[in-house]
């Protein structure tokens, strides 16, 4: 843990409260005391520690049902419980809630120094842990409750416990890969590989290659024998993404590997078997454009399409955008080490009237930004991109700003705004009228992400 790791101490003595914050701090520490239960417990709900040290006796409360009501909360912070009247019932009891260590007084200072470095580096682990959860969360779970996704997720569960093939259809940036993952997670294949091929990012000369594998020497750079896609996804699924960019040649070569389950490698003339389950993705209208234009075999289509899975646009779903805007809020703040930040009304209104053409993975990608470009700790109308906010429209001045410094950068960028609007983009005039050199202006305007073609 950092040596800026914050202790609070709960306890009613005022000298032990004393010697544990000597040689906390001493040992780099930040630690904060309580004599009691009930302002120890305050300071747990308004503050965050990254641990606990509690006594069992305190004046208004004992320390184990404090303890367990911490649990029941899920606070997950570790907690020491020390005690001047420690048995082994009571260091049982404590480690069965959940505290961490137990220790009796008088306390052993070098004890008390591991067992903090201890609980706390559980607590660093633990935390790694549950954030690379977070980051797999998407390859698991499907956000939103809107009756598009309710349809999707039902849909999705049946067809997974099948082993027929699947084409999951949707724009661009709607989550059809999450949906394929979601699809193999629930499959009596998940503990197997999934195994991803973009058919529109591989050049035509090498998607067989890519595919099927190849010997050595079957062309030029081909230096040994290579497995392919459908060899590293046996016993799995592999995942044909934007299956409609592929040639028709390559078309007919699949095809004949979904009908016998077998193929050989580029170059070679043993045959391979595979069991392999094929999930495809498209953005095109494979039945009303591509077929008809015979740029999609229909033989293929149709062994493909045995469950259609349609993952739905953002703009069919608007209900689901608080949801997912949380869900990447927190997503990206604790890849960050930071705390979420929250979203105001009048932004979260914007974001959920917006038309979003890049669908989810355009809100995804605004999350990010305003998680760690935003000044304050809430998102306002004017941390929102002109095309979603509106053009001209200047945000108000909110009233949930943590600071007046927060609260001072809002005024100052609206003050900006409106200024570079009403001398229509033009910023060396927007300068003289602020009476401030053109230089320092342009450095708040790239601080403030104010786009200086404003009022044009």
């Amino acid at each position: 843990m950092t040596s800026k790791a914050r202790i609070l101490v709960v306890d009613d003595e005022a000298g032990i409260r004393q010697t544990l914050r000597g040689i906390l701090e001493d040992e780099g520490y930040s630690v904060t005391t309580a004599a009691d239960g009930v302002s120890g417990r305050a300071l747990m709900s308004s503050d965050e520690f990254d641990l606990v040290l509690l006594d069992v006796w305190l004046p208004d409360r004992d320390g184990l049902e404090l303890l367990s009501e911490l649990r029941d909360g899920r606070f997950t912070t570790p907690v020491i419980v020390i005690s001047g009247h420690g048995n082994i019932d009571t260091a049982v009891k404590a480690m069965r809630i959940g505290a961490h260590d137990f220790l009796e007084k008088p306390l052993a200072l070098n004890r008390v120094v591991v067992s903090v470095e201890n609980a706390l580096e559980r607590y660093r682990l633990e935390q790694e842990v549950k954030e690379l959860s977070n980051r797999l969360e998407p390859e698991r779970h499907l956000i939103g409750d809107s009756e598009p996704m309710r349809k999707l997720g039902s849909d999705l569960e049946l067809a997974a416990r099948a082993e027929s093939r699947i084409l999951i259809t949707g724009e661009n940036g709607t989550g059809k890969e999450l949906v394929a993952r979601r699809v193999h997670s629930l499959s009596r294949r998940s503990s197997r590989a999934f195994v991803e091929v973009n058919c529109a990012a591989i050049p035509e000369e090498l998607i067989e290659s890519e595919l099927f594998g190849h010997v050595k020497g079957a062309f030029t750079g081909a230096s040994g024998n290579r497995r392919g896609r459908f060899e590293q996804a046996d016993g799995g699924t592999l995942f044909l993404d934007e299956i409609a960019d592929m040639s028709l040649a390559t078309q007919a070569k699949v095809l004949r590997v979904l009908e016998e389950q077998r193929f050989e490698r580029v170059g070679g003339s043993d045959p391979i078997d595979v069991d392999v389950r094929v999930l495809a993705a498209t953005n095109k209208d494979l039945e009303g454009d591509e077929l008809p234009a015979g740029r999609f075999r229909e033989d293929l289509y149709f062994r493909l399409a045995v469950i259609p899975l349609h993952v739905p646009a953002l703009r069919e779903r608007h209900e689901d955008i608080p949801a997912l805007v949380d869900h990447f809020m927190k997503r990206f703040a604790a890849e960050a080490g930071r705390r979420p930040k929250a979203v105001g009304a009048a932004a979260l209104e914007r974001l959920v009237a917006y038309s979003w053409p890049g669908n989810v993975r355009e809100l995804r990608n605004l999350t990010e930004r305003l998680m760690i470009m935003a000044p304050g700790k809430a998102v306002g109308l004017a941390d929102l991109p002109p095309r979603i906010r509106g053009k001209g429209v200047v945000a108000p001045i909110e009233d949930d700003y943590a600071s007046l410094k927060e609260a001072r950068e809002a005024f100052e960028r609206l003050y900006i705004e409106r200024r570079l609007i009403a001398a229509g983009g033009n910023v060396s005039q927007t300068a003289r009228d602020l009476g401030i050199d053109r230089r320092h202006l342009y450095r708040k305007l790239r601080a403030y992400g104010i786009d200086s073609g404003r009022g044009k």
